[in-house]
């Protein structure tokens, strides 16, 4: 076998690591085994091989670049993400987190390089370099992975797992399983007990028969012929790494649903819409079904090709690729955030499962304490926002929506001429372009931000701690902060963080909590 490993680490720390199977370690790194072709997670209970045997990989996706296979014992696809690749806003983390988000899908690799503005073959180069695989290995991994998951939590038929992934044709998808996992789709586990989905029945373990596979499927939905099984409701288990604190999260959503958007149940449940290609999708977070290692959701998509996404967002709004040992190991030792991890050990920042709706979300609240822009979001959303098949919600008006809607508007739904004329512009500003989303380049949207009146650095450093999913991303106006970290001013308090780089999102988090206050 022919190997060129990639090392972000040194190879003998991470030998030691593995050989005492320590489970810190499981997302960080991948080991590859060369006298079996197998790649393991660090914790694998398997006996480890020797030092000249094993290499190491950054990602899945690069020991599979490199010709290995996943260990069928320890399961390494089964780990949830890793946040690393947020930590930096280079072009290499911007190029992973845009794949993981399902760029490549929608645009291809060029298209992906075009946004990214570099040329086809140094995003290639770039990312075997720095990462170990190419775009279309990365995402070759990404769909493997998500069809893994629905074939054992579901019992949708293979076909229509092959078309929710993202895989072109039956064929594809059986090639690149088999390269993935030594063996075929139809081979691999599926609990007896994994729920059906509403509108079908049982799936046969076979390979589709041609004629009935994800082509087939993406005709019909073409054609808009009507199918009562066209949209059924999903349920999955979307695992985490570490404890996760889901009581803050839970009130998190509470305290920020929006009237006629969300619907908060009597347990707790959580529902909202999430943006996609075919339409909005309905999915609903149902926190009494969670278990120590995963958040249970299910998911009503308008098309079930938008499933992939869909879970990504997902995850990201839940924060379910944090690695909490990496961030206690750096913040742990702080006088003033250690303690606060030590409460709770498995506290999440909230992402956002769409970032304009995020960004114009927090110029409404802007000033206002939450109930007060609960109540003006509510009255956007029932004046201009999408009805949601199958359900009595609405979703959040585009961005281009509210840019058409006017001041006047604006101002109608309680704004005042200021805040109306600040939500305005930014749904000018982001209907012609500006990106709000993990891939974005950071530092550039910032200054794009605040270039914009009545857009200040607290709303710009918010926006970027939840739209952007930057770990590193810390408020110093805030009022809370300041007066959490003994800051005069927001400088002070800039040099106070400094220290908690490059995870002073979750500190800040940590210091809203402890205040018992919900930004």
């Amino acid at each position: 076998m022919s190997i060129t490993p990639v090392d972000p680490f040194d190879p003998e720390v991470a030998y030691r690591a593995a050989s005492g199977r320590d489970p810190r370690f499981d997302g960080r790194f991948f080991l590859g085994v060369t006298t079996t072709g197998i790649y393991c997670r660090p914790s694998c209970p398997a006996r480890k091989p020797l030092r000249r045997n094993a290499v190491f990989f950054p990602t899945a996706a690069a020991a599979v670049a490199a010709g290995f296979r996943a260990c069928k014992r320890c399961r390494p696809d089964a780990l949830p993400g890793s946040r690393h690749w947020d930590a930096s806003g280079d072009l290499a983390a911007r190029a992973v987190r845009a794949i993981r988000d399902g760029a490549i899908d929608e645009l291809g690799v060029s298209g992906l390089a075009s946004r990214l503005s570099v040329s086809e073959r140094h995003l290639h180069r770039i990312l075997v370099a720095e990462v170990g695989a190419s775009p279309v290995q990365l995402n070759r991994t990404r769909r493997a992975q998500t069809a893994r998951t629905l074939i054992e939590q579901t019992t949708l038929p293979l076909a229509d797992i092959a078309f929710a992934a993202g895989f072109g044709s039956v064929r594809q998808f059986n090639d690149v399983m088999l390269a993935e996992y030594g063996t075929s789709p139809s081979a691999l586990r599926r609990p007896a007990s994994a729920p059906a989905p509403a509108g079908r029945g049982a799936a046969q373990p076979r390979v589709p028969e041609p004629g009935s596979g994800a082509a087939a499927y993406r005709d019909r939905a073409r054609d808009d012929v009507p199918s009562s099984d066209a949209t059924p409701t999903i349920v999955l288990r979307l695992r985490h790494r570490g404890l996760y604190d889901a009581a803050a999260m839970r009130a998190f959503q509470r305290a920020h649903a929006v009237t006629g958007m969300d619907l908060v149940a009597d347990d707790g449940a959580f529902t909202t819409s999430i943006p996609a290609p075919h339409g909005p999708a309905l999915a609903t977070v149902d926190w009494a079904a969670a278990g120590a290692e995963h958040v249970t959701v299910r998911i009503q998509p308008a098309d079930i090709a938008d499933l992939t996404l869909i879970v990504a967002k997902l995850r990201r709004w839940l924060d379910l690729d944090a690695d909490p040992q990496l961030i206690t190991e750096a913040l742990g030792p702080d006088p003033v955030i250690g303690p606060l991890i030590a409460a709770r050990p498995g506290l999440r920042v909230p992402g956002s499962l769409d970032g304009a709706t995020t960004a114009l979300l927090t110029v409404i609240g802007q000033a206002v304490s939450l109930k007060a822009a609960a109540v003006f979001a509510g009255r956007l959303v029932g004046a201009f926002g999408t009805p949601v098949a199958g359900s009595a919600l609405r979703a959040f008006p585009s961005p281009r929506t509210v840019a058409d809607a006017g001041v006047e508007a604006l101002r109608a739904i309680g704004l005042t001429g200021g805040r109306a004329a600040a939500l305005h512009r930014l749904a000018e500003a982001i209907a012609g372009g500006l990106e709000l989303s993990p891939a974005a380049d950071r530092a550039e949207t910032r200054r794009a931000l605040l270039a914009l009146p009545g857009i200040g650095p607290w709303t710009a450093d918010y926006i970027a701690l939840r739209a952007l999913g930057d770990p590193d991303s810390f408020a110093p106006d805030d009022l809370v902060l300041k007066k959490a970290v003994g800051a005069r001013n927001a400088r002070e308090a800039s040099v106070v963080s400094a220290a908690w780089s490059p995870w002073r999102s979750y500190a800040a988090m940590h210091l809203w909590t402890a205040s018992a206050y919900l930004p």
